[in-house]
């Protein structure tokens, strides 16, 4: 049986791509979690989400109207609670370099909010969302995000004699979830035209199923401190375009404020203390209880060479256009055909 440590889960953003499909894992392979508490501000994306989780069937729901940004609030919904999955963020890009502060809010003020409410609660594990984008950001999102990595390690450093572990996971490009690339592709293919920000980009690619599968790793295996990275594949955009709508017209319309050709999600900087777990990369923090020495020596990874960079450009694996195809059919819409 699988197994985590955790009785009483909270997951902020719970009505969001993540937070479903984490409930649904948690619901159907973790029958030790006694209740699970879904933390939004979307009271009707909770209304609809109770219908598919109601608590009559699953009595181990919860549901929570309150925004990250509402410490109190934050800290009254942890009563009781030993794990917090961290998932809620403002993450569009371009909104975020028209709202800036309200990026900064969300991102930064509501990491410190949930930091405050796990310290003066008796939670045990912290798991925090982040993004590719966080990883030499030149966008403002990224620059948040990468702000919210930094508090939750650090925090660590201020626990004092708590039994408290935070830890952050790092992936790129959700497949199917709200806003990304194939969703929209999906409802433009008819169209005839395919808008491409730029021919040569290229994004790193994860399922739903595998975002949540990291997370629980998060849960069993962290020390505190991590960053950990997943070892995924990239996929070229115009490959996309091609996998949904082979005749479709590519319309090159520019990259957006703030986009990358690329995504990174180790940079030649953090390689000094990034070690390869095998599955996963860690990005050990500096300056903490453990040496990277000592980590090495207790989960069996290996450090990375100096200089090591993990670009989506540059990546070792990629997925071919039926590659796409095959999981369009088997994480977006099952019905899928070019």
């Amino acid at each position: 049986m699988k197994t985590i440590p955790s009785h009483s889960i909270l997951i902020t953003g719970g009505t969001g791509s993540f937070g479903k499909a984490f409930v649904k894992e948690i619901l159907t392979n973790y029958p030790e979690v006694k209740r699970l508490v879904v933390y939004s501000r979307d009271e009707l994306k909770q209304f609809e989400m109770e219908q598919e989780f109601p608590r009559a069937r699953y009595p181990q729901m919860r549901y929570f109207i309150g925004d990250v940004r509402d410490r109190s609030r934050l800290t009254r919904a942890c009563e009781g609670v030993d794990t917090i999955i961290h998932a809620a963020a403002l993450k569009q890009v371009p909104a975020a370099e028209n709202n800036p502060m309200e990026c900064i809010l969300t991102n930064i003020h509501g990491a410190e909010n949930v930091i405050n409410a796990a310290l003066d609660s008796q939670v045990k594990n912290v798991v925090a969302l982040s993004t590719d984008k966080a990883a030499a950001p030149i966008n403002l999102y990224g620059a948040t995000k990468l702000c919210s990595d930094k508090l939750f390690v650090a925090a660590n450093n201020i626990k004092g004699a708590r039994d408290l572990k935070l830890s952050v996971v790092r992936y790129g490009n959700v497949m199917g979830s709200r806003g990304s690339v194939i969703p929209f592709f999906l409802k433009k293919k008819n169209e005839g035209v395919l808008p491409i920000t730029d021919a040569t980009m290229t994004r790193f690619n994860i399922s739903l199923e595998a975002g949540v599968e990291m997370v629980l790793h998060a849960l069993r295996s962290a020390k505190g401190g991590e960053i950990f990275i997943p070892k995924i594949p990239s996929y070229r955009i115009t490959d996309v375009a091609e996998a949904v709508a082979p005749k479709a017209r590519q319309q090159i319309v520019g990259i957006r404020p703030g986009e990358k050709i690329h995504e990174e999600m180790i940079t030649a900087s953090d390689s000094f203390t990034t070690v390869d777990l095998g599955t996963y990369y860690a990005i050990l923090p500096q300056g903490h209880r453990y040496t990277t020495e000592e980590y090495c020596a207790q989960t069996g990874a290996k450090l990375v060479a100096q200089g090591f960079v993990y670009n989506s450009g540059t990546n070792h694996e990629w997925l071919s256009v039926a590659e796409i195809r095959e999981l369009i059919v088997q994480h977006v819409d099952p019905t899928f055909k070019p």
